[in-house]
């Protein structure tokens, strides 16, 4: 069976019942019907010549009968009785208008998420949850929610560019859990998402995640600790997707019409640029942070800005920067710790340190903190050794 054909088929199938009349959580019911029939008899007696005039053919079926089993859905008899007759499948790419009503501003981000899996990426119920770790059923009823809000929006109402990429975003940063690659996934979707809408900024986000998951492989050591990106081996980055990354975002670039994901993207190609960790063009950098800073004002923008500018012009600057924002800020004390660091103040870093891994989002954070501070405490004993008790 081939899952990514399947998969890629769905949206089209979708948006051709929801043209023909279907509401949207009904049709997406239908065609998750018809990809189960998919998988039962296609590797028995083979994939049709028209594998989505197929799909199209039994997942409107499958709406008819529950329509026609559904009493309390009278006013959908006029569809029932002008079925169409089984033929090639439209023409018309409805992907582009799928993501929009998928990351419809009436959800929530973890809603828009969920139903832009299932509906666009074509993924089960089972692999979202296990993906985000959640019981099935507590992810069935999220879609479920979801398809309810969405079911009344008109498929033709334009939608928000920015939302959808924000939704992309999200799915890209889960990176992997279960048995689903969710940054794989969203490079899949984001490039599907390129071919039906020219944006530069869909380009950007493209880059972006081609540029971050060129990395990924050395992110992490052999026991599932945090490595650092100047610690990271960069003999290991996958080359490929960077000069990928770096074609598409200067494409982009070209247009004149920057936004945030094109800046972080220029950011990310800087540092993939660099030979060494001390061959990085801090000086740049900043720049782009100081782009990235007036297109969005975000304060986690700053808070990295911060780290680059002690980069770029020693670490005393990074700390002024850095004392500008709100201390309640994520990660700033781990900020605070390793500019007092570079700065050769190490018993105020580990302290710092020790309490950001307190704060640390997530257990392996947490641990590669807790090491940091544990190595400055023993440098600075190493260093400052305990007085000798003079009645010994």
């Amino acid at each position: 069976m081939d899952e990514a054909l399947l998969r890629s088929l769905t949206p089209g199938v979708l948006g051709i019942l929801c043209r023909r009349g279907a509401d949207f959580a009904a049709a997406e019911d239908a065609v998750q019907d018809a990809l189960v029939e998919a998988v039962r008899v296609w590797p028995a007696d083979g994939v049709p010549a028209n594998p989505k005039g197929w799909l199209v053919t039994v997942a409107w079926r499958k709406f008819l009968d529950a329509t026609r089993a559904d009493t309390a859905r009278r006013r959908r008899e006029d569809v029932v009785e002008e079925e169409p007759a089984p033929g090639p499948a439209s023409a018309v790419d409805d992907t582009l208008q799928l993501y929009f009503l998928c990351a419809h501003p009436s959800l929530t981000p973890s809603s828009a998420v969920a139903l832009t899996l299932r509906a666009v990426g074509g993924l089960t119920t089972r692999q979202i949850a296990q993906a985000y770790l959640v019981p099935e059923s507590t992810m069935a009823q999220r879609i479920s929610r979801a398809k309810r809000t969405v079911s009344g929006v008109r498929f033709d109402q334009p939608g928000d560019v920015a939302t959808v990429l924000r939704v992309l975003y999200l799915v890209f940063n889960e990176g992997y859990s279960g048995d689903v690659d969710l940054a794989a996934e969203a490079i899949r979707l984001t490039r599907q998402l390129t071919t039906v809408i020219d944006h530069p900024e869909v380009a950007g986000l493209l880059a972006l995640m081609l540029l971050h998951h060129a990395r990924r492989a050395t992110r992490t050591a052999p026991d599932g600790s945090l490595v650092p990106l100047a610690e990271q081996d960069r003999g290991r980055w996958d080359t490929s997707l960077i000069a990928e990354g770096v074609e598409i975002l200067q494409t982009a670039l070209a247009r004149d019409r920057l936004g945030e994901f094109q800046a972080q993207a220029a950011i990310a190609a800087l540092h993939a640029d660099a030979p060494t960790a001390e061959e990085t063009d801090w000086v740049q950098i900043v720049e782009w942070y100081d782009e990235l800073a007036g297109l969005t004002d975000s304060p986690v923008v700053r808070l990295n800005r911060a780290v680059a500018v002690g980069e770029a012009d020693g670490p005393r600057a990074g700390l002024a920067a850095l004392a500008k924002l709100d201390e309640a800020l994520p990660r700033h004390t781990a900020v605070s710790a390793y500019l007092h660091e570079r700065d050769g103040d190490m018993a105020t870093a580990a302290q710092l340190y020790a309490e950001a891994a307190e704060k640390a989002p997530n257990l392996a954070e947490r641990d590669y903190l807790t090491r940091q501070a544990a190595r400055l405490n023993a440098r600075t004993r190493h260093t400052n050794p305990l007085p000798r008790n003079k009645n010994c």
